[in-house]
């Protein structure tokens, strides 16, 4: 089971498996153009936060793409805490 701990909002977990499915590179643009239900403000707000919790890298700092981690990937594979995630 994949906890959502204080600093999360329901929209990350599907953030983070639009990346995993992908499997590239992207900017805040790209993901909210293609996932339904999930804002570009939230988005572009998200994708840092995640960044700062390990789940995703952001990988290009001129242009924003954004990358999932190992972290993120044990985190959709049920592999993290709540523990884990708290003290991140």
């Amino acid at each position: 089971m994949r906890p959502l701990v204080s600093w999360m909002t329901k929209s990350d977990p599907v953030l983070l498996e639009f990346f995993e499915e992908t499997g590239i590179a992207m900017p805040p643009a790209v993901g909210s153009y293609n996932i339904d239900g999930v804002s570009h403000p939230t988005v572009k707000r998200r994708l840092p936060v995640l960044d700062d919790h390990g789940l995703l890298r952001k990988v290009d700092e001129d242009r924003g793409y954004y990358r999932i981690t190992d972290r993120g990937r044990a985190y959709l594979n049920g592999e993290l805490e709540s523990d884990d995630l708290e003290s991140s």
